[in-house]
C-alpha cells in the first residue's frame, strides 16, 4: 500500500531516489512500477501484481469493444521502469511531459493506496487547494473512517 507525500528530485536523465517506505513496496511486488496517464492527474504508477489486477478486472468486466478501447489507449501507453541498484527510478520519457518540472527539478510521490501519483509540486498544491471546501464539506464523513 502507498501513502504519504514525497517530494524528489529529479536527475538530467529523468530519474529520482525512491523514498524508503515507497522503496519497500517496490521491491517486494518486483522491483519495477508500471507508468500510465493517469485520469485526473498527470501520471500514475503501478506495482507489477497490481497492474496485473487492472489488466484481469478489464478482461472480466469490459465487453469486448470496451477491451479493445482499454488495450488500444491504456494498455499500448504504459512503460515499465524498473528500479536500479541505486534505488532510482527513471520516470518514462513521455510521462516526464506531462509532469512539467520546474527549475527547482522535483516532483511529488502522492500514494493512493494501490498506485502514486506522480505530480509537478506547484500543480499538486494547485489540486488540493481548490478541492480544500470538498474536503472541508466532507470532513465528518470522513473522519468516522478514522
Amino acid at each position: 500500500m502507498f501513502a504519504g507525500q514525497y517530494y524528489c528530485k529529479i536527475d538530467e536523465k529523468g530519474r529520482f531516489v525512491v523514498p524508503s517506505p515507497i522503496r519497500e513496496e517496490i521491491e517486494t511486488h518486483g522491483n519495477s512500477l508500471m507508468f500510465l496517464k493517469g485520469q485526473d492527474m498527470p501520471v500514475s504508477a503501478y506495482t507489477n501484481p497490481e497492474w496485473a489486477k487492472i489488466l484481469e478486472n478489464a478482461k472480466q468486466s469490459l465487453d469486448e469493444d470496451q477491451r479493445r478501447l482499454f488495450m488500444y489507449h491504456m494498455v499500448s501507453e504504459a512503460s515499465a521502469s524498473e528500479m536500479d541498484k541505486a534505488g532510482r527510478i527513471l520516470i518514462p520519457g513521455r510521462f516526464r511531459k506531462l509532469v512539467p518540472v520546474d527549475e527547482d527539478q522535483e516532483v511529488v510521490l502522492v500514494g493512493m493506496f494501490h498506485r502514486l501519483e506522480v505530480w509537478n509540486p506547484s500543480e499538486w498544491r494547485r489540486f488540493v487547494h481548490i478541492n480544500e471546501d470538498t474536503f472541508e464539506h466532507s470532513m465528518s464523513k470522513i473522519q468516522s473512517l478514522l
